[in-house]
Formats: structure tokens, C-alpha cells, sequence
């Protein structure tokens, strides 16, 4: 179906990819995560017109200007990052312009939110790493990156 879905829709180059990163999840410097990587792999998918980290409040000034400087929109919450993760990922889902929904994390507890988009016709992707890559969250997406592949 989603293979009759992207004949529809055109090449992967004519999609719009909305990602959205646990930062405190994935930006650890034990999992080595590069955002530039992220973004070419995503690449893949179509084009990226949406990219945000979302970070809590201790993440410091230097963490914020890298990801900025990489391009991505950096999201600071004072409470729980995937809760404002979610309800941001939720109401783009509803985004006619975005026809996919990138999940960077390794968190099962974003399998709804995946669940949720693929129920509203969007392609889910999800983003994640070794260690404690989510089998739930993996066997939900439409598609599976793992950056150290």
C-alpha cells in the first residue's frame, strides 16, 4: 500500500519530511549521534522542512548553538521533553505539506505518536542507535535507520 502510496505522490524527492529529535536521549556523547548524519539520512526520505531537538532546561549553551548550527530549530522545555515532543509531532501530522513524520529517539514511549500518524496516511520514519533501540518503536515505522548501519 505505501509503495502504491509514493507512485501516487511522486519520487521521494517531491515528500516533505518533518523531524523530530529527543535530544536527551540521542544527544549523548556515549551514542556519538551526528545530526549532520541524521539529516542525510533523512535526506533520503525527501526533503526535510521541518527539524527540531527538543531539549530540557539543562541543556547547555554549547549544545544549543551546535544544534543550531546545524540547522535544526532548537526546542527548550522546562518539563517533559516527550510530551512536548508528541503534541509538536501531533499537530504537524495534521500539516497537509508534510507527507513525513521522523522520529529521532530510541524510546518506545513514541510508538502511539508513530501509531497515530501512520492511522492519518503520513510515512513514519524512525531514527535510532544501539544501545536500547526500541523493538516496539521499530516495528511500528514504516521505515528503520540505524545510523550505525
Amino acid at each position: 500500500m505505501l509503495e502504491k502510496l509514493r507512485k501516487v505522490l511522486g519520487r521521494r524527492n517531491d515528500r516533505n519530511v518533518a523531524c523530530f529529535v529527543d535530544g536527551p536521549n540521542m544527544l549523548r556523547k556515549e551514542l556519538g549521534v551526528d545530526l549532520d548524519k541524521v539529516k542525510k539520512k533523512l535526506e533520503k526520505f525527501g526533503k526535510i522542512k521541518i527539524a527540531r531537538v527538543f531539549m530540557d532546561q539543562y541543556a547547555s549553551d554549547k549544545l544549543v548553538e551546535a544544534v543550531t548550527n546545524q540547522g535544526f530549530e532548537a526546542v527548550i522545555v522546562p518539563s517533559d521533553v516527550d510530551v512536548a515532543l508528541a503534541v509538536d509531532a501531533t499537530a504537524t501530522m495534521f500539516n497537509e505539506n508534510i507527507d513525513s513524520i521522523a522520529v529521532v529517539s530510541r524510546d518506545s514511549d513514541f510508538k502511539p505518536l508513530l501509531t497515530k500518524a501512520k492511522a492519518l496516511g503520513k510515512e513514519t520514519i524512525v531514527v535510532g542507535v544501539e544501545p536500547d533501540f526500541s523493538a516496539a518503536l521499530k516495528n511500528t515505522a514504516d521505515e528503520v535507520v540505524n545510523l550505525k548501519e
